[in-house]
């Protein structure tokens, strides 16, 4: 089978599509009222469009028909073919057991944290702690209003909120350090560090 590139929002239609044809503007609403929105970015409508465009090239979703209801715009209703359904299963066996390499923005700035002073990095990291706080907080209200929603559904919610309680705990474990001072650098430790572990930035000979 040709392959086809993956994404959550891929995958997000296919797996409406698996359950009843929907036009656009339904999958977006399904995906809200469900709470998938949580996991998977639909703000842009664009995107969502663009998507479906993809997939139906790649022959694994197809149009079905056309609505065309008085004072209402068309909307093309899709349904998924064997071809998608198969897709489908296979990205979800892959995504659920393979581990995969992603680059969100928090690593990313961590990584390079003696671009701002001590006490700065330390005081980013606690508004940060205030904003993941007030986060568990809305995840748990809404897992307590989903009570009677079968847990099967709200998985996801659970992943996110482990997620974050271990950020939390991260985070906070390193403002106290910063606080502390068991962490903090300088100009001139930065410069020493940098030529201690210099790296050769010459092009390698052929």
């Amino acid at each position: 089978m040709k392959s086809v590139k993956r994404s959550t929002l891929a995958l997000a239609i296919l797996g409406m599509l698996m359950q009843r044809p929907l036009h656009p503007y339904g999958m977006q609403r399904l995906i809200k009222a469900r709470g998938k929105d949580e996991v998977i970015n639909v703000t842009q409508r664009t995107s969502l469009y663009q998507t479906i465009q993809r997939l139906e090239r790649e022959e694994l979703i197809r149009a079905q028909m056309t609505l065309r209801d008085e004072g209402r715009p068309e909307r093309t209703v899709y349904e998924i073919t064997d071809s998608g359904r198969t897709i489908a299963l296979e990205w979800m066996r892959q995504m659920l057991s393979t581990p995969t390499l992603e680059y969100p923005e928090f690593p990313a700035a961590v990584s390079f944290l003696p671009l701002l002073a001590p006490e700065d990095a330390m005081q980013q990291l606690a508004l940060r702690i205030k904003a993941i706080e007030a986060e568990i907080q809305r995840v748990d209200r809404g897992l307590q209003e989903a009570s009677a929603v079968p847990r099967l559904f709200l998985l996801e919610s659970e992943y996110a909120r482990a997620l974050l309680a271990t950020e939390l705990s991260w985070t906070r474990a390193v403002v106290e350090d910063l606080r502390a001072k068991r962490i903090t650098w300088d100009d001139a430790w930065l410069r020493m560090i940098d030529a201690q572990f210099a790296v050769d930035l010459q092009p390698e000979k052929d």
